[in-house]
């Protein structure tokens, strides 16, 4: 069993990392910084997949490396590049390779990355992927494929599956509902979006609670005023106070890192009694979580 799930079987609070893997081949920064900073600090590290579109190398090859210098990964897997065959076939690509964590997303628009005009696939969705996943597991000893077929597997994978949430949107009812077919259709733990509004996001919880599965509260670091006036323009579902925005833009530069971190660690304290874990997302700034986690008081 992975250790993700075992501490949160636990009862344990968790913390888990994200690291992006890099357009090229030049990963040992990123490998470097995830040893560095992370291994030993947070019970898992997510590795996004071709996060904003954006190409790069991919989730799967990362992961494994992560694995082989023992650090916990999750396998992010969006359904925006690939049809139900390769979704499948790179599950139990992931379980051959030591892989046991996944978290299902439906993935953002090509649009929004630099190859506008890549054809999106969206075979499944998000829930349809938690599916696929929770069938090719199917039976002890031999699963089934997405189409059903009974013994249609030489080996079954199993997998700790996860997804996505936004608790602070605009409409939560809607919010509330996807999380309810995604927890149908097999999620067993949740890492939201960011979250800057501890009250919103208690009131989600409370909405949730029957669900009865862990949720991880998202934290991105705020690097700057301008990213925070930004986030709230351009990033539904996100919403940074004003008092946090006039905290980054009254700090001097060489104190940015600084003041971020103790939001961070702020956010986390508030909202630590309401939910299972918090999922920090640092663009770059790994080396900061060991002192966030301390901040947080973890």
């Amino acid at each position: 069993m992975a250790q993700l799930q075992q501490q949160l079987s636990a009862g344990r609070f968790v913390v888990t990392g994200e690291v992006g893997p890099p357009k090229g081949t030049h990963i040992a920064p990123m490998i470097d910084e995830a040893e560095q900073y992370l291994k030993g600090t947070v019970t898992a590290v997510n590795v996004t997949d071709l996060q904003t579109a954006v190409m790069r190398v991919g989730s799967l090859a990362a992961c494994r490396l992560l694995v082989e210098r023992g650090i916990e990964p999750v396998f992010q897997m969006v359904c925006r590049d690939r049809n139900r065959l390769a979704l499948q076939s790179d599950l139990l690509s992931a379980a051959v390779l030591g892989i046991e964590n996944v978290l299902a997303l439906t993935g953002d628009h090509v649009v929004m990355g630099d190859h506008p005009e890549a054809k999106p696939v969206y075979d499944l969705d998000s829930v349809g992927l938690l599916q696929a996943i929770a069938r090719l597991e199917a039976g002890s000893d031999m699963g089934r494929d997405i189409k059903g077929n009974e013994n249609a597997l030489d080996g079954a994978p199993t997998f700790f599956k996860g997804c996505c949430a936004t608790p602070c949107g605009a409409n939560v009812d809607a919010q509330v509902i996807k999380l309810e077919k995604k927890v149908e259709a097999g999620a067993q733990f949740v890492q939201t979006q960011a979250v800057y509004d501890p009250p919103a996001f208690e009131a989600f919880m409370r909405r949730v609670e029957p669900l009865k599965v862990p949720v991880l509260v998202g934290i991105v670091m705020l690097k700057s005023a301008g990213m925070a006036k930004y986030m709230n323009r351009s990033v539904p579902g996100v919403q940074v106070p004003d008092d946090l925005i006039r905290l980054l833009a009254d700090a001097a530069k060489e104190d940015r890192q600084k003041v971020s971190t103790e939001i961070c660690g702020r956010l986390i304290r508030r909202m630590k009694d309401c939910c299972q874990g918090a999922h920090l997302m640092t663009l770059g700034w790994d080396h900061c979580v060991p002192d966030i986690v301390q901040a947080a008081g973890l």
